[in-house]
């Protein structure tokens, strides 16, 4: 979804060309997979991150394109939203110093851009879910001047057959809102994390991150306002759930599948199992003519793009031109901090680690049903979760404290990264939890502490963030 496009407009022609040249190209995938074509680099780490422009008021601050311009930066590139933006990274090899030089790149990227953003009499933020966003900003006025935007919107609806999108959150507080577009989608800012992995591994990699999920999201929930309401520790899954909510199978809706889940079960034999679920399940949306482009598979990865599992598999090709698969890990909100950020990576790879390379694979005693059940417990509640793990009821934090965060930093360490790194950065996941303060437990301690606005939480945020200093040690 990243590539621009020229046309917005379609006709049922276009839409069958597209199914021609993805069946086409979902065949030729097939033949990789049966010829283990694929690329045998792995542990190669990357990221993705999402931040909002903000006003000398602390409110969305409509201005990407001219703030692209003046920051002339390739890495930073439009997101749906006139107030958003997004970071990305290089790709880096997970040994030795990665963890350490990916803080540096991602911290260099973002003083570059906040500091752009201040000469423009702006801020930069990165949060799950913006406190100071309203309903009213989650207008198409305010999507981004790309037609790749634009042709997405008129997509979803037509799918929809016009039929209002419907967000309806309970938690602490109970959220309805109507929506005509898909720019509620712009309210959740992410922290994609990506992993490189080889084909004969990538089964095991692409279940561990979702029995991840649940640890992950309890550990770095930062979401828990939307429109001025106290609603789910990590708010941004709902939300982003609900905002594109277009079913697969003749485009029901309200059906069993949707383009943003969990997913509709483990992998079993091999990746291409949801690329034939993309072909069979998932209605076109953006039926563009890429038969002239220089990119291999570029309808199926267009296609693919449309699909936003929380952990997606992508195709994509290294230096050399050898296709490569990647695990795209969609869970973690941005922020509160470059520093927690790469925490959160470092947990994530560790964990992943693990439970990919577990004797016995972890999917074949942990079922689905309690995978995805363990994330949305996470989301609703965070540290206060409870996850059902190898058939038993245990908190989120005993079973990161006590079980898993050790087997993190040895992970780490079979992966040869820096011990120094590990202890740093494991250490501020495990700070965290033992003090039981995520971005979503400050937020809300901060509000109930000082009964404070949600321009006030955020200015007292946007301060703390620019320290540098990680979330757990941020005072109330």
């Amino acid at each position: 979804m990243g590539q621009e496009i020229d046309v917005v407009d379609f006709e049922q022609k276009d839409f069958k060309a597209f199914k021609k040249q993805l069946q086409q190209e979902t065949a030729t995938l097939q033949d990789w997979f049966d010829q283990q074509a694929f690329s045998i680099r792995s542990s190669i780490g990357g990221y993705e991150l999402e931040s909002w422009l903000l006003d000398q008021e602390h409110k969305p601050a409509a201005r990407n394109t001219e703030y692209l311009e003046q920051l002339n930066n390739e890495l930073v590139v439009p997101e749906l939203a006139l107030f958003n933006v997004e970071m990305n990274s290089s790709p880096l090899a997970l040994q030795t110093d990665a963890l350490s030089r990916m803080q540096g790149e991602l911290q260099g990227i973002f003083d570059d851009c906040a500091s752009t953003a201040e000469k423009m009499q702006m801020h930069l933020i990165m949060i799950g879910c913006l406190p100071t966003v309203k309903d009213t900003d989650l207008v198409l006025k305010n999507m981004s001047l790309m037609q790749r935007y634009k042709a997405l919107n008129q997509q979803v609806m037509r799918l929809r057959q016009g039929r209002p999108l419907q967000l309806n959150i309970h938690g602490e507080e109970h959220l309805q809102s109507t929506h005509y577009d898909v720019m509620l989608e712009s309210a959740a800012t992410s922290f994609q994390i990506h992993l490189q992995v080889p084909q004969q591994h990538a089964v095991r990699y692409y279940n561990a991150s979702m029995i991840a999920s649940g640890p992950m999201v309890a550990a770095c929930t930062n979401a828990p306002y939307l429109f001025g309401k106290s609603l789910w520790s990590e708010t941004r899954i709902p939300l982003f759930e609900q905002s594109v909510e277009v079913g697969g199978i003749a485009g029901a809706a309200f059906g069993p599948v949707h383009r943003v889940s969990f997913g509709t079960g483990y992998a079993r034999e091999s990746l291409f199992e949801c690329f034939a679920e993309n072909l069979e399940h998932f209605p076109i949306l953006l039926p563009i003519d890429l038969t002239d482009s220089a990119d291999a598979l570029a309808h199926l990865r267009l296609h693919n793009g449309t699909i936003w599992r929380w952990t997606r598999p992508l195709i994509g090709f290294d230096y050399d031109g050898k296709p490569h698969l990647r695990i795209e890990h969609r869970t973690v909100p941005a922020g509160p901090t470059v520093k927690d950020s790469i925490a959160n990576l470092a947990l994530f790879y560790g964990l992943s680690h693990y439970l990919a390379n577990l004797k016995r694979a972890p999917e074949t005693n942990i079922e689905f049903a309690h995978a995805r059940d363990n994330f949305y417990n996470a989301a609703k509640f965070g540290l206060d979760a409870n996850f059902m793990w190898h058939g038993e009821h245990v908190p989120a934090r005993t079973l990161l404290l006590e079980e898993l965060l050790p087997h993190v930093r040895d992970s780490l360490r079979a992966l040869n990264i820096n011990a120094t790194d590990i202890d740093d950065y494991i250490g501020i996941i495990q700070a965290r939890i033992e003090k039981k303060q995520t971005g979503a437990h400050w937020q809300r301690a901060y509000v109930k502490q000082h009964d404070a606005s949600m321009q006030q939480l955020t200015a007292a945020y946007l301060q703390h963030q620019q320290s540098g200093e990680p979330v757990h040690s941020w005072p109330v």
